[in-house]
């Protein structure tokens, strides 16, 4: 999915506007421009690149309607989307890449293979 359209799913879950989210969900896509493949994710779409998300953005924020929003939470529900509703840790990432099979949540979710 696009940062913009993570967003969007990130304002249906949490409320507030797009432009509350864009930023976590571009930083966690931002791999894109290194890797232009799916695999990109395996840099930051883990359970430790969620908690790296905190050091980054703060362990929450307030959202433009005033809500409190866990920036942890943003994030998994970004990899959940990404990752066939699973989050994986680094660990699986190497496993996957060193071992050559491909697991459930490394396979393109179903919005990414209609694209």
């Amino acid at each position: 999915m696009h940062p913009l359209e993570h967003s969007k799913s990130s304002v249906k879950r949490f409320g507030g506007k797009i432009e509350d989210y864009l930023p976590i969900h571009q930083y966690l896509d931002d791999t894109k421009s290194w890797v232009g493949h799916s695999i990109h994710r395996m840099f930051r779409h883990h359970s430790e690149g969620i908690f790296e998300l905190e050091t980054v953005f703060g362990k929450s924020f307030i959202n433009s309607e005033g809500k409190e929003v866990y920036t942890r939470y943003v994030g998994e529900w970004h990899v959940k989307e990404d990752c066939n509703n699973y989050i994986p840790s680094a660990k699986e990432w190497i496993d996957c890449i060193t071992s050559g099979k491909v697991p459930h949540w490394v396979r393109k979710t179903k919005k990414e293979k209609e694209d």
